[in-house]
């Protein structure tokens, strides 16, 4: 997999903006396997010939499983400045999700959690627990629908996502007996093969150096449970 396999939102001298592609890791890990930092960089590679190293930012990152639009920074001021608006919360994301179960028609998530770094697990926690994080999110159901020939009720939801906390969306939501469709790690009535229903749907953010206003936004794929709805 190279480069020229990106879905390109958007993309300047500051800013590359992309459709990351599920089932790939935001950044290199342990595991050697491809990651969208290295995609990318073969992308600025490719389009401009460019030799040696290039510089990719992350400044924020997507489970490996979840799809949908993703901010990289291409030179260190826009890194610096997209990193100063995710901790002021001015950078906002906001994602879709297929829930099990009919949820309430909005509510507000507060939790602390916990990550088991020895296998990669979150847990909603006691506020005094050492090293949990506070993690806030709101949502609204956007409907409700039974999948074909059951009597499973499944909810579409719209998230916005306040913190960004590792797993957050898929351990407040499974917490509260709503895990997301397809989730391997956090459910226990999805099956093996199913893709989990999480999708960065929309991203705002002030562009570094413009002070521009930019909103971008990824469609939910055309399959199931998405199709549901």
């Amino acid at each position: 997999m190279r480069g020229k396999n990106l879905n390109v939102i958007y993309e300047d001298n500051h800013l590359l903006v992309v459709d990351k592609i599920p089932n790939i890791l935001s950044q290199a890990d342990s595991t050697k396997d491809v990651d969208m930092i290295s995609l990318c960089k073969d992308y600025i590679k490719e389009k401009y010939n460019k030799p040696g190293n290039v510089f990719l930012g992350l400044v924020h990152r997507l489970d490996r499983p979840v799809g949908g639009v993703m901010v990289f920074a291409k030179t260190s001021k826009a890194a610096s400045r997209l990193s100063d608006q995710i901790r002021t919360r001015t950078l906002k994301k906001t994602y879709r999700a297929v829930v099990v179960g009919k949820c309430e028609k909005s509510g507000d998530y507060v939790d602390y959690l916990y990550k088991n770094k020895s296998n990669n697990m979150v847990s909603v926690v006691d506020k005094n627990t050492k090293d949990s994080k506070e993690a806030r999110l709101s949502y609204k159901r956007l409907g409700v629908k039974k999948s074909k020939g059951s009597d499973q009720d499944f909810s579409l939801v719209e998230i916005n996502l306040q913190t960004g906390r590792p797993h957050q969306i898929r351990v407040q939501f499974s917490s509260r007996n709503h895990p997301l469709y397809g989730d391997q790690r956090y459910s226990k009535v999805a099956t093996v093969g199913q893709q989990i229903a999480l999708w960065s749907t929309k991203l705002e953010l002030i562009h570094p150096t413009t002070k521009e206003n930019m909103i971008f936004y990824s469609n939910t794929p055309n399959e199931q449970p998405w199709i549901l709805f």
